[in-house]
């Protein structure tokens, strides 16, 4: 396995909208497992293959403590939803920055799993919140699209000041 980068908001491959999933190959699995891989070094709890540059309807999530319930959808798609819940988001694309973003309370899910076997998955709380938001990503949408104009800027601005930071600080190690 192999850890992967995880593109940082505002890259505009955030943006891409997802292709699925035609064959569930080695190829696919294996991404998988190095989307498990980062997704735990990095402390996340969820990670759609949009975010690791890999534009094909995939997402992981484990939302244990121990980090050994792994979870693959492969071309999820909600086909059932109800109720209303407000919930504080972060995004590992959006690094150090949370909002209240309203989500569906309950969801019904389909998709494929690792090896290719349909399923159906009935979720409410956090992982239908993590489902969802992943989902988005899949459809070229990150959590800030859902916060005023204002807010969104904000981040923005600070997401790019901090990558103007970290350049300069790498290019300064180099020499």
């Amino acid at each position: 396995m192999s850890q992967l980068t995880i593109l940082q908001y505002p890259d505009p491959r955030l943006r891409r909208v997802a292709k699925p999933v035609t064959e569930v190959t080695d190829s696919v699995r294996q991404l998988a497992d190095d989307m498990l891989e980062t997704m735990y070094e990095a402390r996340g709890i969820g990670l759609a293959a949009t975010q690791v540059d890999h534009h094909i309807r995939m997402l992981v999530l484990d939302l244990s403590e121990q980090q050994d319930q792994p979870l693959v959808f492969i071309n999820p798609e909600i086909i059932d939803r109800e109720g209303t819940q407000n919930c504080d988001e972060g995004c590992l694309s959006v690094p150090g920055e949370y909002a209240q973003v309203e989500r569906a309370e309950t969801i019904r899910v389909r998709a494929l799993d690792r090896d290719g076997e349909r399923f159906e998955l009935d979720a409410d709380e956090l992982l239908a919140v993590c489902i969802q938001h992943e989902i988005d990503h899949l459809d070229g949408k990150v959590f800030v699209d859902y916060l005023s104009p204002l807010k969104r800027r904000m981040i923005e601005r600070k997401m790019k000041k901090q990558r103007r930071h970290q350049q300069r600080e790498a290019v300064e190690q180099s020499l």
